[in-house]
């Protein structure tokens, strides 16, 4: 075990709980970046397709300064045709929605509604590619896995504290606390190991999340 002196304050739990969002988040907005520009090239990447109206040209690297910190995203370039983004708009426009559903899923399981609510977000009323369906199914399919996993490392010591997050319900804004967990392993690798939401932070709630993991 690391011979550093380990301090948590309530900022790096928001800052881990911030992280694991953003990681899907980046995926997400990447994912339909590329399926943008199948839609303008009218083909996908590697499709022979005599309706092609422009090709790949690689992409670009562009950060984008979000809620939860900032996203790295690959633009993609096209040969024959301007590729122009909705999807990176309606983000900014609509970024704490979207972070509210993921944080949601990792509260409570992925639910159709949730998955629904940020394709209608950011993607609007289109009805998305199946390479486009399959990418976000794996991104969400991933935050099951996380949610479902057995902890079978060693966590000589264990971190916990309530963070609040900011939920719309019934055009209402609520602050409800997230009960988390971070685990330091005998490397002094530091990582999330539980969420959970606690409707208050008593004993009551906090055996139940420690029952749960």
């Amino acid at each position: 075990m690391s011979k550093e002196i380990i301090q948590f304050d309530q900022a790096m739990f928001e800052s881990k709980l911030d992280a694991m969002v953003r990681e899907k988040v980046e995926r997400i907005v990447n994912a339909m970046l590329d399926a943008e520009a199948d839609e303008i090239a009218n083909a996908a990447r590697y499709e022979r397709s005599g309706g092609r109206k422009a090709y790949r040209a690689g992409h670009y690297e562009r950060s984008l300064t979000a809620k939860a910190g900032r996203l790295g995203l690959k633009v993609p370039k096209l040969k024959g045709a301007l590729f122009e983004s909705a999807v990176i708009e309606r983000y900014r426009r609509r970024e704490e929605s979207v972070e509210e559903a993921l944080i949601d899923m990792y509260l409570a399981g992925v639910s159709t509604r949730q998955v629904d609510d940020i394709s209608q977000l950011l993607w609007g009323d289109r009805m998305p590619s199946q390479t486009l369906s399959d990418k976000l199914k794996r991104v969400y399919a991933e935050i099951d896995e996380w949610r479902t996993r057995p902890l079978d490392d060693e966590y000589p010591y264990v971190f916990v504290d309530g963070v609040w997050h900011k939920r719309s319900w019934g055009g209402s804004v609520e602050n409800v606390s997230i009960l988390v967990a971070i685990g330091v392993s005998k490397d002094g690798h530091r990582e999330v190991i539980g969420v959970a939401e606690g409707m208050r932070e008593d004993s009551a709630s906090w055996e139940q999340f420690f029952r749960g993991m």
